[in-house]
């Protein structure tokens, strides 16, 4: 009797036992040199010899592409003309009212050329404080309108220009209602300059993003209200490159836009005659209206932040590379040299 009740109690010791034992269920990751970051690995050693080397390989490489890039943006001819201000009368006291007011507002301007310009040569305007980067002014198209037929009543993004007395106005929205309508001619000893004014948007609007089968309708409708230029209602949107050109909106407040090209060489001294119209309303809001005549070259138009960047960059790691260097020989310091921990530098914890 007493072994039938050791042996049971043993039983249930050992039951109890194995209900006791965790479960080997870990989160532990299975073990991999990949986990445990145990790979081989290159593991280099920034000895003050690489340290300047590196600074001055930087250097040699930076300052000549600097030097080029700034001979680059040299190398191009940029005329800029502000005509804002200057194509108003005089007597002209109120000049919003002047711009709304509806009649001839030509205005003829001389540009010098300093030094010979190669064609082709772009035709930009450049607005100062028009911020088309602003959410609502942004947000105010419809991109499915301007590409299919088929979306023309999608409006709900356009507002506050999306109809006009219960009718659609395609294109809809304040980007396109407010089209840069300034025109401008050019003449060079009598003789007229033409300006191409194809090709000036980007290719991929023209066929992916304005369609071939829209065309303007109701835009500009009311006569009151008028935000900028016209449309030609039997020339589809994919045609109308002044469009696709506005419609590609600015992320600066100051910005450029491609009006044409002029296809001949234009001499140094020649003098070009401007006709413009001055349309645009930027005095209600203090902006500027700037007209460039501009060359190319392989690094694109004027620029010099390029050069000037890689110059700055260049100077200064071979500065650094100087100091480095100076101080190396100056102070030199044995690699390794365990003098330099910080409880050898203080034995006695202090």
């Amino acid at each position: 009797m007493m072994s039938s009740n050791t042996a049971s109690s043993s039983a249930a010791v050992a039951g109890s036992a194995d209900s006791a034992a965790p479960r080997r269920n870990s989160k532990k990751p299975k073990y991999s040199r990949f986990t445990q970051q145990e790979l081989p690995a290159c593991k280099p050693i920034l000895t003050p010899r690489w340290v300047i080397s590196a600074f001055l390989l930087v250097s040699v490489v930076f300052i000549p592409i600097g030097v080029v890039s700034l001979f680059a943006s040299r190398d191009v001819v940029e005329i800029v003309d502000r005509y804002d201000n200057d194509c108003i009368p005089d007597n002209t006291t109120d000049k919003v009212n002047y711009i709304q007011t509806p009649g001839d507002k030509s205005c003829n301007r001389n540009i010098t050329v300093p030094k010979r310009m190669k064609q082709p040569i772009f035709v930009y305007y450049q607005l100062d404080n028009f911020y088309q980067n602003h959410r609502r002014y942004v947000k105010s198209r419809s991109d499915a309108q301007l590409r299919d037929n088929s979306s023309a009543s999608d409006t709900s993004s356009c507002k506050p220009e999306d109809m006009y007395n219960g009718k659609i106005i395609v294109p809809c929205g304040l980007i396109a209602w407010s089209l840069f309508n300034d025109t401008y001619s050019f003449s060079r000893n009598s003789s007229q300059l033409n300006v191409n004014k194809k090709d000036i948007s980007w290719k991929s609007d023209r066929e992916h993003k304005f369609g071939s089968d829209v065309y303007p309708l109701n835009f500009q409708a009311n006569g009151t209200v008028i935000g900028g230029a016209s449309l030609n209602s039997s020339i589809p949107l994919s045609q109308q490159e002044d469009l696709i050109v506005w419609m590609r909106t600015a992320a600066l407040p100051t910005f450029r836009k491609l009006y044409g090209k002029i296809e001949v060489d234009l001499e140094p001294n020649d003098v070009i005659s401007v006709t413009l119209q001055n349309n645009y309303n930027t005095y209600s809001f203090n902006g500027k209206k700037k007209l460039v005549l501009s060359t190319t070259s392989w690094l694109g138009g004027k620029n010099d932040f390029l050069g000037i960047a890689y110059l700055t960059v260049g100077g200064l790691c071979f500065f650094l590379a100087l100091v480095f260097t100076l101080v190396y020989l100056v102070k030199p310091r044995r690699l390794g040299d365990p003098s330099y921990l910080s409880w050898n530098r203080n034995p006695g914890g202090r």
